[in-house]
């Protein structure tokens, strides 16, 4: 049974599923064979991207995981003590098949009072970084992985587990062809790095006029955009302070990173509305997941001063345009009512980033930080605003 019953319909915007081994490789083309490998370095499985090791995710099998919400006291009171993170995640667990698959991620959802949910993937997250510099792998790697969360989970499972797909664009053609695909096959959302697009002459924002081609078509189509946290590469300019290019380790603390944490995001919204995308296509409709609300003023702020500086660089007024367009879900022990002021409750979205350890262990218990909102806006956080945008 539900920890809190509630008089409305959840629709949880940021679940996640775990990948099995063969998540993206039991697609990928034979050329492309052993561009993606598991190898065991001293006992421990890693993946190994073009014979590269990757400490990305220090566990990529997800036999043994981090608990759900092993993270909440952490970000209720922070470190006060100093715990190392082995010491704040606790006692791992070993995957259940609800991780792995839709029917008892169905039933789970159930006795979680989970109505509906968007359920990202959580390996795919690494691939794009690591192979920038092959546009034409990052496509193939990417059509496999989707391949198989078509066969796995379906893109609309009983259409209540929306399982979200990954859209590349270094390559504007593939990507509008992926779109077209995994929307035959019933996906409601695409989720799409915040990042600037690889490509064979560098990189690019997506939101200049050479994508307008796969703008016009997800507008066309009604699927929502979810950007959601992701290896964006801001690893390359923090190791232009700190005299060195590791890969990003999201889990190894680092405070300068963690200052500079949600640039990735900074930039790409901004990159999509001063590049004039959301101008040009004002019907998008984006969603911004797992990369909380801090963020948010401080970018409305700018844009505000930059737009009465030079109006002539607009097509519109950027404040307005963010709040036409960008839907935020914010972090739980965040201020709900103070975001909904900002840019309209109607575009807050709930997302416990279940099963994750940052995120809660119990989903539901997410409305019992809306305390400073009416019912029928907490309705509209916890599931009619994410509805009104699935269900177009």
């Amino acid at each position: 049974m539900p920890s809190r019953d509630v008089a409305y319909p959840l629709f949880d915007a940021d679940n996640h599923l775990y990948e099995t081994q063969e998540a993206l490789t039991r697609y990928l083309p034979e050329e492309y064979d052993g561009a993606i490998e598991y190898v065991n370095v001293r006992g421990r499985t890693k993946i190994a991207i073009r014979g590269q090791i990757s400490e990305y995710i220090p566990n990529p099998t997800f036999d043994v995981v981090a608990r759900p919400g092993a993270m909440e006291e952490y970000f209720k009171v922070g470190n006060p003590t100093g715990k190392t993170r082995r010491e704040i995640f606790g006692e791992p667990m070993r995957s259940v098949p609800a991780f792995r698959e839709p029917a008892p991620r169905l039933a789970l959802m159930d006795e979680l009072g989970i109505q509906r949910s968007l359920m990202f993937p959580t390996l795919a997250s690494l691939i794009e970084e690591r192979m920038k510099d092959d546009p034409e792998l990052i496509h193939a790697v990417i059509h496999a992985l989707n391949q198989w969360l078509h066969e796995t989970w379906g893109f609309a499972y009983k259409d209540r587990i929306f399982t979200v797909p990954v859209i590349t664009l270094p390559i504007v053609e593939k990507a509008v062809a992926e779109l077209n695909w995994v929307v035959e096959r019933g996906a409601r959302a695409v989720l799409i790095r915040p990042a600037p697009v690889p490509g064979f002459g560098g990189t690019r924002s997506f939101a200049l006029p050479e994508f307008d081609p796969f703008w016009k078509r997800v507008v066309e189509t009604g699927v929502l955009v979810a950007f959601h946290s992701s290896d964006s590469g801001y690893a390359n300019y923090a190791g232009d302070w700190e005299g060195n290019k590791r890969e990003f380790l999201p889990f190894k603390p680092n405070a300068f990173r963690q200052v500079n944490e949600w640039r990735p995001i900074e930039d790409a919204v901004s990159s999509l509305i001063c590049h004039g995308a959301l101008s040009r296509f004002p019907e998008l409709k984006v969603a911004v997941i797992e990369n909380g609300a801090s963020w948010v003023l401080p970018v409305l702020d700018r844009l505000a001063d930059v737009y009465k500086k030079m109006p002539h660089e607009f097509q519109e007024d950027p404040v307005q345009v963010f709040k036409r367009n960008i839907h935020i879900s914010p972090f739980w022990e965040e201020d709900m009512a103070a975001l909904g002021d900002l840019i309209g409750i109607e575009r807050v979205l709930f997302g416990s980033d279940y099963p994750h350890p940052e995120g809660l262990a119990d989903p539901v218990t997410y409305v019992d930080h809306l305390v400073k909102l009416t019912e029928e806006d907490k309705a509209k956080v916890m599931g009619g605003n994410l509805a009104r945008l699935i269900d177009g």
